[in-house]
């Protein structure tokens, strides 16, 4: 059996690079908003979400995972739609 102290470790890792991965998508999702801004087009596309969670769910070994993925992308595009909506505000 693995040591508690390097199972955290690993996941402090992950967490690391996950913190990275979400900073580089809302950089992304900022300028979606300024090309829908430029189109006239809604932060919210509802069956491009739709989409994305069906494409996430699918990227995945275990499919067991499939409700906790759909839970996690819809939270992220939660966030993602708020940053959009705060910086068409902005403008």
């Amino acid at each position: 059996m693995e040591d508690l102290k390097d199972l955290r470790a690993k996941l402090d890792d992950i967490d690391r690079n996950m913190v990275a991965l979400f900073e580089k998508r809302m950089d992304i999702s900022r300028r979606v908003a300024e090309t829908k801004k430029a189109q006239g087009l809604p932060v919210l596309d509802q069956s491009r979400e739709e989409q994305v969670l069906a494409s996430r769910c699918g990227y995945l070994t275990d499919a067991s995972l499939a409700a906790e993925t759909r839970a996690l992308y819809q939270e992220i595009m939660r966030l993602s739609r708020g940053v959009q909506e705060k910086l068409l505000k902005e403008d």
